[in-house]
């Protein structure tokens, strides 16, 4: 009996000492998050960001995923991000995606009028690069 108990006494030491030494004595929690480092981001910031980053995708997925990013702040984005981000969805050749950065612009924007200075704005672009609008494509 007394090669049981300390048998048992001493599996569960180990265990005591593995417990405090698992445990650290003071941990500070700190929040890292991507938007954090660009909560004071200017607007011409913001658009040089995403010009440079349409600039160098590479997938679909990279082109997608900063669109997604792009229209989900509170803001409509530039002409010059709207052209990186068409000049990069025709060069990972996704003709569809092209398509709906024209939707989604049109979705951003407060008024037809905002809708259609873009449209004239980027008119050689779109031009160039052979892409219509849902407009163009579906009369409605």
């Amino acid at each position: 009996m007394s090669q049981r108990m300390l048998s048992s006494v001493l599996r569960a030491r180990p265990n005591v000492v593995l417990r405090r030494a698992a445990t650290p004595a003071l941990t500070i929690p700190q929040r890292f998050s991507s938007s954090d480092s660009h909560s004071q981001e200017t607007f011409e910031q913001f658009s040089e960001r995403y010009v440079a980053f349409f600039q160098g995708a590479q997938d679909l997925f990279e082109v997608q995923r900063g669109l997604n990013n792009c229209f989900a702040h509170d803001l409509v984005p530039s002409p010059g991000v709207v052209e990186a981000a068409l000049r990069a969805a025709r060069r990972v050749n996704d003709y569809a995606t092209a398509v709906r950065v024209f939707e989604g612009v049109r979705e951003k924007v407060e008024n037809k009028q905002q809708y259609q200075a873009y449209l004239d704005e980027l008119r050689p672009v779109r031009e160039e690069l052979g892409i219509d609008t849902k407009e163009d494509l579906y009369f409605s």
